[in-house]
């Protein structure tokens, strides 16, 4: 793995695998939302989600309820633009690393 601006390889690194990859896949969608053109209603809400998941991942290992909730959320906004569904898939591949939210 490779550190960003080219500062070398990332040695002796303790993150968590899964957390890098939402990271990467968050990243990845972030990117792909602000350079998509169209407006939608619920673009905003997406932008936010996506802020939040970036946050967590930041941040060591999430919560998989709030994961999860982020997930719907990021799904519900922006699933109908279809320029975007594979980069939804990847943020719920990341998401499904971490296994399911317990249940009630």
């Amino acid at each position: 793995m490779l550190r960003s601006l080219g500062q070398g390889p990332v040695t002796g690194s303790d993150e968590d695998p899964r957390v890098a990859e939402l990271r990467t896949a968050v990243s990845r969608l972030r990117r792909e939302l602000a350079a998509h053109p169209a407006e939608f209603p619920d673009r905003v809400i997406a932008e936010d989600e996506l802020a939040a998941l970036a946050a967590m991942a930041a941040h060591g290992t999430p919560e998989i309820p709030r994961l999860r909730r982020s997930l719907l959320l990021v799904a519900g906004a922006i699933g109908s633009v279809s320029a975007l569904a594979r980069g939804v898939s990847q943020v719920r591949s990341a998401v499904d690393l971490f296994g399911e939210p317990p249940r009630r």
